[in-house]
């Protein structure tokens, strides 16, 4: 539930942030009228993400063992590249964001209605089929447990609250270092979805190596416990996990956390901090 709840807020709060900074920058350019348009582009993008879960739910379930398993495998690494492209990118422009929205606000505002609805659209679509697809491969992982859905909801929730916060101006956070530290927490969820993704292509005989067990410590830590719940809920471990899951796990984190905590370059350009309100820095 844990991972899943980061993934809801994380994913809700930057959809959240860019529709508080847009609804904010119309009001007070004088613009309160074309606020419909921003509002019917994020219904469309709400929609079309459920419909988006309810596509994979019903494809799945008619497929055979092998056949889930590699569709579920492959998902799950597809859901591993979205995610990280998607931390590196908020925490590169999570000190421009305003700006960057500004401008292609006051081009969809030259334009009409439409180009409105489709601003909002796509960032709130991206997030919104992001975390579709993310909670999809953690039910997957789950069985029949409710939690993902359950945690996600409420992240969600949080993040709405949070951005209407934002907006009023209520709370004041260091949006740099709130993404940065999300981030390498999901730098880890991601690297357990990546093993896990893996795992299924095993079980579905596209990777070789499926009873090639690197370890066992099923009697130490039972699937069935608290404690080996958590653990999977969070970062996907597996008691018994095979050679290739291991490297997979490896493979991925290392570098990528590596690369992640690197200075970047308008932190090297401009170190100091940026703290404000979402909708007034």
């Amino acid at each position: 539930m844990f991972a899943n709840y980061l993934i809801g807020l994380r994913e809700g709060l930057e959809a959240s942030l860019v529709v508080g900074i847009l609804i904010a920058y119309l009001v007070k350019s004088g613009h309160r009228d074309r606020l419909r348009p921003i509002w019917a582009g994020v219904a469309i993008a709400v929609t079309l993400s459920l419909a988006f879960g309810a596509v994979l739910t019903f494809t799945s379930s008619h497929l055979s063992f092998k056949a889930q398993e590699a569709f579920g495998g492959t998902l799950s690494i597809v859901v591993v590249g979205f995610v990280t492209w998607m931390i590196f990118w908020m925490r590169r422009t999570a000190r421009s964001l305003k700006a960057e929205l500004h401008g292609r606000l006051d081009a969809a505002l030259a334009m009409g209605a439409a180009a409105l609805a489709l601003t909002a659209f796509i960032a709130v679509g991206r997030e919104g089929l992001e975390t579709a697809l993310f909670i999809w491969t953690a039910v997957q992982a789950a069985g029949q447990s409710a939690d993902p859905v359950l945690g996600a909801a409420l992240g969600l929730v949080s993040s709405v609250i949070l951005g209407y916060l934002f907006y009023r101006g209520a709370i004041k956070v260091n949006l740099a270092k709130f993404f940065t530290w999300t981030g390498a927490a999901l730098v880890v969820v991601a690297a357990g979805v990546f093993s896990y993704g893996v795992h299924d292509l095993q079980e579905a005989d596209i990777l070789p190596g499926v009873d090639a067990l690197a370890f066992d410590v099923s009697s130490a830590i039972p699937p069935s416990s608290w404690y080996g719940t958590v653990l999977k809920g969070t970062v996907n471990f597996s008691p018994a996990s095979t050679w290739l899951e291991v490297a997979a796990w490896l493979i991925y984190i290392l570098p990528v956390m590596t690369l992640f905590f690197l200075p970047s370059r308008a932190e090297a350009a401009s170190p100091a901090d940026s703290t404000a309100p979402a909708a007034q820095q």
